[in-house]
């Protein structure tokens, strides 16, 4: 993992700066850069955290001067010990139109609520005017992730989130794959310390293994390479500790299962229209040497990922049947990879130099176009950050890529916004296909229109870009605005005919009764005809006591009919912020008090409570961040939670009995249920259980694990840990 030195003096890190910036400064560059170093020392005591970002911004990311005066006038600008108009003077336009930037974002990070508001909206408006407003940006935020262990618990999580909610799918957007490895196994860290440290205790105690057997398989590579007088460096990595748990999670197996947590890199001193020759060249070396996984070849080269990630990619079989992932590229492509987009501009004339301005383009388009909510916004640019892609053909064979499971409606959409809301279907392969139709690696589409064509509701339960999904949903926006004013005019004149005054506690009472959330849907069902003047003149106008709602008589006498407590009335404690709302224990990973727990703001139905380490929860934090609310236990215990209990033992007589005998004879614990199932002398058993909280859940599973032919007991929830 890489770092910047941050135990050094300020005086040896401005030494290392300097050196860094060698190639990047003029004479004349030097003296702005000493005049930017002087006004960034200034009553300055972060200067330690300005030079380090610099340090990222230049060696890491590989950025030229303009991004380097950025980043160490960046504090200044932001607390206005020196104008725009002065930098705009001494340094240049660039400089002060990045740092008026950079100084926007500040603003918003002020507010502390980066990711649940349009605060979001203006982050990504102030990255699309420079990229490399982005790129410093994430400079400042690696280096607060190196820094974090000063931070709080709480605040150390904060930065976590916030790191998988943004951070890490522009870093890899942008191409910036060192950058991005570093903040994925960071952001775990402070996450999920545990098993973060877990992972890397195994991982140091089996390193020596490991470079044993990279020596071993690189040995006859490195033969035949000599032999063929082809230039080259080989290096390996060792996968991160994230995409390791990640893979864990996946497969669903233990850490000694994984076998390819390391990559082999060939990188070949090649250049220009010899690169692609060479590397299937040794691409052809490889495979004589060890057989490959024909499923698992991937050629990046070919067709570069649309971040600009270009590399031949297999899986072989080494010695002792491991698979090894092997990378194959150029020293071109290897600084591409490690370091990006910013890895262009050092090589003009790149295969994919116009794909980030295009996909900024989009950027800028669908934020300056959308009057949708930031939660929707979110969720849409998420899925056009995602890893996974797919490429498609025009009929005239230009190449289009779009995110995986990307549909039909998405390539007419990435076409033209106005071939989007015409589409009718398309040709995929010469084949009729229709809107839904996922696009796969190759098709070749030709998209069909019509005038009387237009967007549809459900057409945003298959899109998937956020081009389509904008544009489908500012047509149907406009669509229903026009409809409730149409509705609302229509009530206005019925409501003048029944000399009743329109007001907002009529439109209050019509929803009610028809169970709508906003008026504007009341509107416009009246404007559809779904309700008719008869009905609503009735309901306006009865009284009071007939407005009540009966409670249904002869109820079968098991049943009772409860209100849900509201928070704050009894155990749980939940954000200041949030009021009157009804809360759920999620069924997932049952809660039980004193477990560490988080809530998630549903659609409809309150607050749900989950454990914090419930796999739902966490998938739930990592898209859904500014719907999460803090929630804790107060002083006061209730009387039972519901949970499961897992048990596994010998299928022997009797065996069932002493389970449930046990449980029973403790009077804190109500059983529920119990599920049991045998095979093979072996029984697999679920129990539901009330029980007061965690400490006396830990207590019956100790018990419970001391019976005799019981071999495993555990709690049977959506839990990472178990």
């Amino acid at each position: 993992m890489t770092t910047t030195a941050i135990h050094t003096s300020p005086d040896e890190k401005y030494r290392n700066l300097q050196k860094s910036c060698r190639n990047l400064l003029t004479t004349e560059d030097i003296a702005l850069f000493q005049k930017a170093c002087t006004i960034a020392a200034r009553n300055e005591e972060n200067m330690d955290k300005i030079l380090d970002t610099a340090l990222i911004v230049t060696t890491e990311i590989g950025l030229g001067k303009t991004s380097l005066f950025c980043a160490l006038l960046h504090k200044k600008a932001e607390e206005d010990a020196i104008s725009i108009e002065d930098i705009r003077t001494d340094f240049g336009e660039k400089v002060a139109q990045i740092l008026h930037g950079l100084k926007e974002i500040s603003k918003i990070y002020a507010t502390r609520k980066i990711v649940d508001s349009e605060n979001f909206r203006k982050l990504l408006l102030s990255f699309a005017e420079d990229i490399r407003v982005q790129l410093i940006f994430l400079a400042e935020k690696l280096h607060a992730l190196r820094t974090a262990d000063q931070l709080s618990e709480a605040e150390q999580k904060k930065l976590a989130q916030e790191t998988n909610y943004i951070y890490i799918p522009f870093a890899h957007r942008l191409g910036l794959y060192n950058i991005k490895s570093e903040m994925e196994d960071r952001a775990l860290r402070y996450s999920n310390p545990r098993i973060y440290a877990e992972i890397s205790r195994k991982l140091n105690d089996t390193k020596d293994a490991r470079e044993r057997y990279i020596a071993e398989f690189i040995a006859p590579i490195v033969d035949e390479l000599n032999k063929k007088g082809i230039r080259f460096k080989s290096k390996y990595r060792t996968k991160t500790i994230a995409s390791i748990l990640n893979k864990m999670r996946k497969n669903q197996v233990e850490f000694e299962e994984i076998y390819d947590i390391f990559a082999v890199r060939f990188i070949i001193d090649s250049t220009g229209e010899n690169e692609k020759p060479d590397c299937w060249k040794v691409y052809s070396i490889v495979t004589d040497k060890y057989t490959p996984n024909p499923q698992r070849l991937r050629d990046w080269i070919s067709v570069p990922k649309s971040n600009g990630y270009e590399s031949l990619q297999t899986t072989v079989l080494g010695p002792g049947n491991r698979w090894v992932e092997v990378q194959i590229r150029t020293e071109r492509m290897d600084e591409i990879a490690e370091k990006g987009f910013a890895a262009h501009w050092r090589y003009k004339g790149g295969t994919s130099d116009h794909v980030i301005e295009s996909w900024l383009n989009e950027l800028r388009e669908v934020l300056e176009s959308s009057e949708e909510s930031a939660i929707n916004l979110l969720d849409d640019l998420k899925l056009d950050l995602q890893d996974k892609e797919v490429h498609v053909f025009t009929p005239k064979g230009d190449l289009m890529t779009l995110p995986a499971g990307a549909t039909l409606l998405d390539f007419a959409y990435a076409i033209h916004s106005n071939i989007g809301d015409h589409c009718m279907g398309g040709k995929v392969n010469q084949r009729n296909e229709t809107l839904r139709y996922k696009l796969r690696n190759g098709d070749q589409i030709s998209v069909l229109t019509a005038a009387s064509q237009q967007p549809k509701a459900d057409w945003l339960n298959f899109a998937v870009t956020s081009k389509a999904r904008n544009k489908i949903r500012q047509f149907l926006n406009e669509n229903v605005n026009h409809q409730a004013d149409l509705g609302k005019e229509l009530l206005s004149r019925r409501l003048k005919n029944w000399k009743i005054e329109f007001t907002d506690d009529i439109t209050r009472r019509l929803m009610h009764y028809y169970k709508y959330k906003f008026a504007l849907d009341l509107y416009q069902a009246i404007a559809e005809g779904k309700h008719e003047p008869a009905e609503i003149k009735e309901i306006l106008t009865q009284t009071k006591e007939e407005e009540k709602t009966a409670i249904p008589e002869n109820l079968p006498k098991d049943i009772r009919i409860t209100h849900p407590k509201k928070i704050g009335e009894d155990v749980l404690l939940i954000d200041k912020n949030v009021d009157n709302v009804d809360y759920k224990f999620a069924r997932c990973c049952n809660p039980v008090y004193g477990d560490d727990i988080i809530g998630f703001v549903s659609i409809g139905e309150g607050i749900k409570v989950h454990r914090r380490q419930c796999k739902n929860a966490l998938d739930l934090q990592k898209r859904y961040p500014y719907r999460i609310v803090n929630t804790q236990w107060t002083n006061e215990g209730a009387a039972s939670y519901q949970t499961v209990v897992s048990i596994v033992g010998k299928d022997e007589i009797g065996i069932v009995n002493k389970i449930t005998e046990l449980i029973t004879k403790d009077p804190r614990v109500t059983m529920r249920a119990v599920s049991i199932n045998s095979s093979g002398g072996i029984f697999e058993g679920k129990i539901t259980v009330l029980i007061d909280n965690t400490e006396h859940l830990s207590q019956l599973i100790s018990r419970l694990k001391h019976l005799p032919g019981i071999m495993k007991v555990n709690r049977h929830d959506s839990m990472l840990e178990q």
